[in-house]
């Protein structure tokens, strides 16, 4: 059997593909600030032009690995979402059990987002990512918390975007997957007081 070869545009998406995973894999781990472009290269597998080709530069990369950080949670919450719960008021509680899916797998660091705004500079495409994330958070709990039926949507969602920050910083400092289980418990209870049956 003959081996397939790859014309030039799927060769770079490939190559492309291995960079953001190799970003992926040590920017979550280790902090996009302390991880170099060299390490990313070699741990892809790729010349640097191909970095430079694919990404333009290093933050490039750091903004193409957020906004797949930021797709992938945003997919992952409509999807369980959908499938999980019947109704707004049902959902509202249940992200904080989709969040908890995340808890418990290998290697969980807490926020990608969190991590990578710490010790970025001020103006970034780190700064620009982590809005785009927050912005979307904010949107995702204010507007189930107005589907659901909140007289304040936007007081419920402030209150709940903040547990849900608070949940994923204790399971990953204090390396506790039972977070989620506290942090559903105390949603369900802000959710009830907000929107009585």
């Amino acid at each position: 059997m003959s081996e397939k070869v790859l014309s030039p545009k799927a060769r770079s998406a490939a190559a492309r593909a291995r960079l953001l995973a190799a970003a992926n894999e040590l920017f979550y781990a280790e902090g996009v600030q302390s991880v170099g472009i060299d390490r990313v290269i070699e741990h892809a597998g790729v010349a640097k032009a191909t970095l430079y080709s694919a990404f333009g530069s290093k933050d490039g990369l750091v903004r193409a690995y957020l906004q797949a950080r930021h797709a992938a949670t945003a997919e992952r919450m409509a999807h369980e979402l959908e499938t999980r719960y019947d109704s707004p008021k049902e959902r509202l509680v249940g992200a904080f059990e989709v969040q908890g899916l995340s808890f418990v797998e290998p290697g969980f660091r807490g926020c990608a987002f969190i991590s990578a705004s710490a010790d970025a500079p001020p103006g970034g495409v780190v700064e620009q990512a982590a809005q785009d994330y927050r912005t979307w958070l904010h949107e995702l709990f204010f507007g189930l918390a107005q589907q659901a039926g909140a007289e304040d949507a936007k007081s419920l969602a402030h209150q709940l975007v903040l547990l849900y920050d608070g949940a994923g910083i204790s399971a990953w400092l204090d390396r506790d997957p039972s977070a989620e289980t506290a942090a559903r418990t105390v949603a369900a209870a802000l959710v009830d007081a907000a929107i009585p049956d």
